[in-house]
């Protein structure tokens, strides 16, 4: 087999391999969001697997693997959607932006800032699903807020479940700088 096509067939296992092991990570969350009268979200470990997939193979690779991730955890995780659109906003789309720690590609220093990136780009694809395919399901009253507005309410919303999300994936990214066996390219 020629280097190249070694390689491709390294990162689709690779990939693989990632996608699986966030799929099984979904099931281990901490529901948030509901308490508040919303959809849904929640804290959990799979972003973890994407953003080291994302550094060790690519950016396009990286938001190809969250595409499918996102995807594949709408159908099998239970997800919850109001609307296709909300399919593929809130989860292909979103966890593509995960992808976004390629642009780090083999950079294993920044993994943490690698790690906020591609949270911040499934925070902001979040943030513009509340406001477009949400808005009309706004309530009266949210977080002791009387009549918020949309983009706030995006905000929270989103903040409640993302922000915890980011700070974990960031210390683990930093945890995992000491285990470079884990983040080791092969030859």
């Amino acid at each position: 087999m020629q280097t190249k096509q070694r390689s491709t067939a390294r990162i689709l296992a690779e990939g693989g391999v990632c996608i699986a092991l966030s799929i099984a990570l979904s099931y281990l969350k901490i529901p948030i969001g509901l308490e508040f009268g919303g959809f849904g979200g929640s804290i959990d470990l799979v972003m973890i697997p994407l953003i080291v997939f994302a550094m060790r193979s690519n950016l396009g690779w990286g938001i190809g693997a969250g595409l499918i991730f996102g995807t594949l955890k709408f159908i099998f995780a239970n997800g919850t959607a109001i609307n296709w659109v909300s399919i593929i906003f809130d989860y292909s789309v979103a966890y593509g932006m995960v992808g976004l720690a390629g642009l780090f590609h083999r950079n294993f220093k920044l993994m943490p800032l690698a790690a906020f990136v591609g949270c911040l780009g499934r925070f902001i694809v979040h943030f513009i699903s509340g406001v477009t395919v949400y808005a009309e399901y706004l309530p009266e009253e949210f977080m002791g807020i009387t009549k918020p507005s949309v983009a706030l309410y995006s905000l929270l919303y989103n903040g409640t479940y993302m922000l915890p999300n980011t700070i974990l994936a960031v210390v683990i990214c930093c945890l995992l700088l000491a285990m470079p066996k884990i983040l080791k390219q092969p030859e």
